[in-house]
């Protein structure tokens, strides 16, 4: 298993057919790594060596990979003749500002060595465009330097040979700092850094086979290789002539000779293997998980709880509304009680005064009338005022409970929110989903503008949050369609074999039914033997009654019959004998074409582990350049 695991045999190192048909042999002729491998090395940056060249090369580099067969550039999805329309709002100010903006920052961080201002950057001349030009591209290649001449011709040619989608005509480049013409250099500068920042991510990224890509050259192609070939090849060729079919101890110190020569890490291939039994666990836990369809659940509860959380916001804006109305009316209700108790202390301290004149003067009878009529209608009019208070608190006291009522309801709406909120862990600060964000609700601890900002920053939160879900749902449910896939590809192997083990099995079956039958043939003969050796012990007795009627020929008899015996005896045991060892022999045969068989199973599943492994690898890979996509489009969003 471990000679198959090392293999990257494709065919049979000779073109002679074989004598013999033997499964240990090595049936594959042994490539490099390289060959094999997916080319995970540097990028290699590449000078454009003219302007009018028709073929220039992409800063990504050609590499080849298999049998010299060149492999595209990462961008070479948008190197052909087909013209795209730039779907970025170029002529849009805010926009073209933004650009403006980010230019400004990565030349700075950059160290770029001009001078850099607002105005400059509004409208650049077309030398401060090279400038800016040579020094981003010479982000991707150090050794670049810009042409004296022809420099309107040269930078769209070397944007096109980037793969740059969009064109960048030649007249554009006479006058860059138009209205009309700067917004589409601005695109192509941009489009210029992300590449950079793209190339940036790449180089970062650890490489799995970094041994291999540290040169250019083709180690297939080397010295080493093809003086250690010729020899295995003169090796194996000589014992084929001379009769031989296999030839394992070539085949052992040849890959001991190549594993020295590409420095095979065994280590390494062996975490892979344990990685791909993690991730068939988790595969299989993943299946046993989904049987009930937990990815639907979660998108209904999802919904539901989505709508909850509008009803929830409605109802919460219109109690926000239905409270400001009655602070509004009670403070108009007090203004009103504060008005009447003033005047009503008004009108006791003038009534006080009065009694005191009262007091003080002599009244005539139509005086006191006159003030006895002024009284009744004082306390008239205070009786309405009494009625007009009590009429106010009633209003009052009703208000303040049906505000009261309003409260305890959205106290309770508050309370199914939080308790929802810890069920989701998001409260507090420090719960596992709450990413270090507080998303708990406290309405009566500050004003209104407070809550009302507040309210937005939780559902800006949870909106994050719930696309973070919705892109780790998509995530895991792409990695389960390619586990799905490799499994069922397992799985048919699986079943191939199986039906191998089977057909072999019944084999086996008929060997043990025929072994059964020659031993009771056996014990057939052995019971004629026995019946036999009685009637011979039965005439003997006869011959001892009969000894004085002929004793000596009756022992001549005996002597004879004991020899037959002894014979048939003999022939008896060699026959038993030849049945056992051809019996025995059919068992090796046997068990030597299971051990085949089994050893045959475990090259396939070496095999299919490799293929795990890579494919887990370029998914790994195709994530992390997502993720870095998205970081950008996360931070050109932040930005705008």
């Amino acid at each position: 298993m471990e000679r198959g695991r090392r293999s990257r045999a494709t065919s049979r190192p000779s073109e002679l057919p074989m004598r013999v048909q033997d499964s240990n042999r090595m049936s594959m002729v042994y490539t490099t790594p390289q060959s094999k491998q997916p080319s995970y090395g540097k990028l290699s940056l590449t000078k454009p060596s003219s302007v009018n060249s028709e073929r220039r090369t992409s800063f990504f580099g050609a590499r080849t990979s298999g049998a010299s067969m060149p492999r595209n550039s990462l961008m070479s999805g948008f190197g052909g003749n087909e013209k795209i329309k730039d779907a970025r709002p170029l002529h849009d100010k805010s926009f073209v500002q933004q650009c403006i903006r980010q230019l400004h920052e990565f030349l700075t961080e950059q160290g770029y060595p001009g001078t850099l201002s607002a105005k400059t950057l509004q409208s650049p001349s077309t030398k401060e465009f090279v400038k800016m030009f040579e020094f981003i591209y010479r982000q991707l290649d150090p050794t670049f330097e810009m042409p004296n001449s022809k420099v309107e011709e040269e930078v769209p040619a070397m944007l096109k040979a980037l793969g740059y989608p969009f064109v960048l005509s030649k007249c554009s480049m006479y006058s860059v700092g138009a209205p009309h013409t700067w917004p589409q250099a601005l695109g192509a500068l941009m489009w210029l850094i992300d590449t950079v920042k793209i190339n940036w991510s790449l180089m970062k990224q650890e490489l799995l086979f970094s041994d291999f890509c540290e040169d250019n050259d083709n180690i297939e192609e080397g010295a080493e290789f093809n003086k250690l070939f010729l020899d295995y090849t003169a090796e194996t060729y000589s014992k084929f002539m001379q009769g031989d079919d296999t030839f394992e101890d070539e085949d052992e110190a040849f890959l001991s000779k190549l594993k020295k020569l590409y420095n095979v890490d065994e280590a390494l291939l062996v975490s892979m293997e344990e990685k791909h039994r993690i991730l068939s666990k988790e595969v299989e836990h993943l299946e046993k998980e989904n049987q009930t369809d937990r990815l639907m659940t979660k998108r209904m509860e999802r919904v539901k709880l989505q709508a909850d959380l509008k009803k929830l916001q409605s109802y919460r804006s219109s109690l926000d509304s239905f409270e400001t109305n009655l602070e509004n009316k009670t403070s108009e209700l007090n203004n009103e009680l504060e008005n009447s108790v003033s005047h009503l202390q008004s009108l006791k301290h003038e009534r006080d005064e009065l009694q005191q004149v009262l007091q003080n003067q002599k009244f005539t009878p139509a005086d006191v009338e006159r003030i006895n009529r002024e009284k009744r209608e004082l306390q008239q009019t205070i009786s309405t005022l009494s009625k007009s208070l009590e009429d106010a608190e009633q209003y009052k006291w009703n208000e303040e409970i049906a505000l009261a009522k309003v409260k305890e309801k959205a106290e309770l709406k508050l309370a199914e929110y939080h308790k929802l909120a810890r069920k989701l862990k998001l409260i507090p600060q420090s719960a596992e989903n709450a990413c270090g964000q507080d998303f708990e609700i406290r309405p009566f601890e500050c004003g209104a503008s407070n809550m009302l900002q507040h309210k937005t920053q939780i559902q800006m939160l949870l909106r994050k949050l719930i696309s973070d879900v919705e892109e780790e749902n998509s995530r895991l449910a792409n990695l389960k369609l390619s586990f799905e896939e490799s499994s069922e590809q397992i799985s048919s192997n699986i079943i191939d074999k199986s039906n191998d083990l089977k057909q072999l099995r019944e084999q086996m079956r008929k060997l043990d039914e025929q072994l059964d039958c020659e031993m009771q043939e056996l014990a057939r003969e052995e019971q004629e033997w026995a019946a036999e050796i009685e009637s011979v012990e039965n005439h003997r007795k006869l011959l001892e009654k009969k000894v004085n009627y002929g004793y000596d020929e009756a022992v001549q008899q005996l002597k004879a019959a004991q020899q037959q015996y002894h014979l048939v005896l003999q022939e008896t045991n060699e026959e038993r004998r030849t049945v056992a060892n051809n019996l025995a022999s059919v068992f090796t045969t046997a068990a030597n074409h299971l051990s085949i068989t089994e050893k045959s199973l475990e090259d396939l599943h070496s095999r299919v582990q490799r293929v795990c492994s890579k494919a887990v690898e370029e998914d790994k890979a195709a994530v992390q350049k997502l993720r870095d996509t998205l970081k950008n489009f996360v931070s050109a969003a932040n930005s705008l």
